[in-house]
């Protein structure tokens, strides 16, 4: 069970670290992935996992700004009509690709705790015309929306970022409605590798809480309700910590 101060802690290191990527963004600068250190010279961040079409598609700030390690648009099947929640949005990159995919009939809700990123993702929202998005202040372990208010929840490597991963899976079954779906990306660990030697690793990668194992984050799933749950490790981003694409579905 994860303390109030344990959260507080872990959620201030990650405002810390993601109001300084947006901070170089608006100096038009390139954040890092992970944290720095002598062996960590490179920069960059996840725009790598979308194409050059769908890069396009959004303004310059919104792609520089993101810092996931997958691409949940890809993988959500979003159709027209929907409401989606993008959890952790950053510089808004998913919820602006989600708005186009769901049309002026949708909505793609970005929820963030960091004011600068908040900021980067209006900016771009404005910038892009898109007016079937919104972007929220608040945590992802209490999400500001109602009960059953969500088709969709994407989400790109930040439910690894949080202290209270099984607040998060709760509210997310929570705010989808009976049938929705979450379609997320994530840094998961394998099972064999302690807790401490998940932080230690995922300091590298910026999974400054420490990433789920495999099975943990099955369990953790199916505990809060999900069914249909399906997990697809996609690339190695250290040493026994993985990049991958999580299903499921709320019955």
């Amino acid at each position: 069970m994860t303390s109030p101060d344990e959260l507080a802690d872990v959620r201030e290191r990650v405002r810390a670290r993601y109001a300084g990527a947006a901070a170089t963004v608006l100096a038009g600068g390139i954040p890092a992935c992970g944290e720095p250190g002598p062996e960590r010279e490179e920069t960059g961040t996840g725009a790598g996992q979308y194409t050059g079409a769908e890069q396009a598609e959004v303004p310059g700030q919104a792609v520089t700004a993101s810092l996931g390690c997958g691409n949940p648009v890809a993988v959500a099947d979003l159709r027209a009509g929907e409401t989606v929640l993008d959890l952790g949005s950053g510089g808004g990159l998913d919820v602006l690709l989600s708005a186009r995919r769901v049309g002026p009939a949708g909505k793609a809700y970005g929820l963030d705790m960091t004011d600068e990123m908040l900021a980067v993702a209006r900016a771009s929202a404005r910038e892009a015309g898109a007016t079937n998005a919104e972007f929220l202040k608040g945590h992802i372990e209490a999400i500001p929306l109602p009960d059953e208010s969500v088709d969709v929840i994407i989400s790109n490597c930040v439910i690894n970022l949080s202290g209270d991963k099984a607040a998060v899976l709760a509210e997310s079954f929570r705010v989808l409605r009976p049938g929705g779906r979450i379609g997320v990306s994530d840094i998961l660990a394998e099972d064999h590798l302690a807790p401490a030697e998940r932080i230690e690793r995922g300091r590298q990668v910026g999974a400054i809480a420490g990433a789920l194992s495999f099975a943990e984050y099955r369990d953790g799933l199916a505990l809060a309700g999900f069914t249909a749950i399906t997990i697809s490790p996609t690339h190695q981003v250290a040493d026994g910590l993985h990049s991958a694409i999580v299903r499921a579905t709320r019955p």
